[in-house]
């Protein structure tokens, strides 16, 4: 396959790059100083792709995270900083993709729900994050399967290559907008082309091909329940991860710098 800048250059020529933009929220969680052997709020509500900061005010303090796997003071261990407990005025901030409640506590003064300790509760439908990128088939039909690209935006890049139900091979997709673990992508079948030197960009026909709805359970498991206008039928297929990008990771770590 292509590569990634290759296929997002792609998706640009076919229209059908987005221009919306999401915003995630931080919040602050502050510790020592004037809130003692605390921390302030020590219960935060947060939705997937919030991040925390947190910020000792003083005190031989650090904030660490058994659940979402981190342990920071002056930095983090995970990102190559130094996550013992310090009396600095240190600051760290985390991101959280995935649901739950994550407990957060100062190693010196409390463990998991007793002493110095708190929660981060990330409530709501985790999204589809760049981890879902890759192919993806139903081992039953091993042969024809998926290519997914998350974009930018908060949309998918979907195309399905197959066959018709005349056996010629075929391919279709589209980009569609992600809602939480779903996307619905309005796919466009290109027909009339043919190999160089006898690609003719004018013999290049672009039909309305039908409906590809995706959800997902987690990053290795999915369906897709497809409804065509042009001959294909309507039907659906449980679909499994086949490949991940390299440089990629799924799930996304909960408690990501």
């Amino acid at each position: 396959m292509k590569s990634s800048t290759s296929r997002l250059v792609l998706t640009a020529l076919l229209g059908l790059a987005s221009t919306s933009t999401l915003q995630a929220a931080d919040v602050l969680v502050e510790l020592g100083g004037g809130f003692g052997f605390a921390f302030e709020p020590s219960r935060v509500f947060i939705a997937p792709g919030d991040t925390v900061t947190f910020r000792n005010n003083g005190g031989f303090h650090n904030v660490r995270s058994d659940a979402a796997g981190f342990r920071c003071a002056n930095g983090c261990d995970d990102t190559g900083g130094n996550g013992d407990a310090s009396d600095t005025s240190w600051t760290v901030t985390r991101r959280f993709d995935q649901t739950g409640d994550f407990d957060i506590y100062c190693e010196p003064h409390g463990f998991p729900g007793f002493g110095m300790a708190g929660v981060v509760t990330v409530e709501g439908e985790a999204p589809l994050g760049p981890g879902y990128s890759g192919t993806w088939y139903d081992p039953a039909q091993s042969g024809h399967g998926f290519f997914i690209e998350i974009l930018p935006g908060n949309q998918m890049l979907v195309y399905w290559f197959t066959f018709s139900p005349q056996g010629d091979q075929a391919w279709f997709g589209g980009v569609g907008p992600i809602t939480g673990s779903s996307a619905v992508v309005r796919a466009t079948q290109t027909t009339g082309g043919r190999f160089i030197p006898n690609f003719n960009p004018a013999s290049v026909v672009r039909t309305d091909w039908g409906e590809l709805r995706f959800s997902f359970s987690d990053c290795q498991t999915g369906r897709v329940d497809f409804d065509s206008i042009v001959g294909f039928g309507s039907g659906s297929m449980n679909l499994r991860r086949l490949t991940l990008p390299a440089g990629l990771e799924c799930p996304a770590a909960a408690g990501a710098p």
